[in-house]
């Protein structure tokens, strides 16, 4: 299992890249494709990406009666992205994005009912319209090279969600097909002769809480917040 927390060393080490890349671009002058694919002021592309994602919890402080219930960590699944790339210059060094998606999503939940060490699953599958809005912050090219920071904000709508669902019919939680996500990932580059190919990894994290709260289910209960973690590790091909 990939824990999140690796991606924050990720990060971390793609800004201090960044940064000598910067220094070295200075130098470098051999950027033979770059000089002839950064005239355009916008482009677009296709982006393949592969996903996984998870909940982050909080637990209620609500009580209810000992050992009755309780829920783990949830586990990650993983998932499929595809998106259309629209990038607009913004200077030298900003570029602004737009990346309509559809993404492809599994994530569970583990319950735990009396003390008992067999689970109670429950598998959400999810279908996504997304809409990231970029910015994106570029270094010097060095060969043909570049490394970049983005950040930015993504709105999703899961066309499967379980929202609707006949209470009466379901049995546990019910998550909210609206979400906003704060997104901050790192890249790189490479300009080819005739397109931009960009492997890049981001991690999303909800802004708002997913839980449909329902008094009558005590898998509901002993949530109090249920909010969207994800990393994706995309592969960009522009220009």
């Amino acid at each position: 299992m990939l824990h999140l927390h690796r991606i924050e060393v990720i990060v971390v080490f793609a800004t201090l890249l960044f940064a000598k890349s910067s220094v070295l671009g200075q130098h470098g002058r051999t950027n033979i494709n770059f000089d002839g694919l950064s005239k355009k002021n916008h482009y677009y592309g296709l982006t393949l990406a592969y996903n996984y994602s998870t909940f982050k919890i909080e637990h209620s402080r609500r009580l209810t009666p000992a050992g009755s219930f309780a829920i783990n960590n949830p586990n990650g699944k993983s998932g499929l992205t595809l998106s259309m790339v629209t990038n607009f210059k913004m200077g030298e060094y900003f570029d602004f994005r737009i990346l309509p998606s559809i993404a492809i999503s599994n994530r569970s939940l583990d319950y735990f009912s009396g003390g008992s060490r067999i689970p109670k699953t429950q598998t959400i599958e999810s279908v996504f319209g997304e809409v990231p809005i970029l910015l994106r912050f570029t270094s010097e090219p060095y060969h043909d090279k570049r490394v970049f920071l983005v950040s930015g904000i993504k709105y999703t709508y899961d066309f499967a969600s379980n929202s609707r669902t006949d209470k009466k019919k379901f049995e546990l939680v019910r998550i909210s097909p609206h979400d906003f996500q704060f997104e901050i990932g790192a890249g790189l580059q490479f300009y080819m002769p005739y397109f931009i190919f960009t492997p890049e990894i981001k991690l999303s994290h909800g802004l708002g809480n997913l839980l449909i709260y329902d008094s009558k289910l005590i898998e509901s209960t002993v949530i109090d917040k249920l909010y969207s973690r994800t990393i994706t590790f995309s592969l960009h091909f522009e220009g």
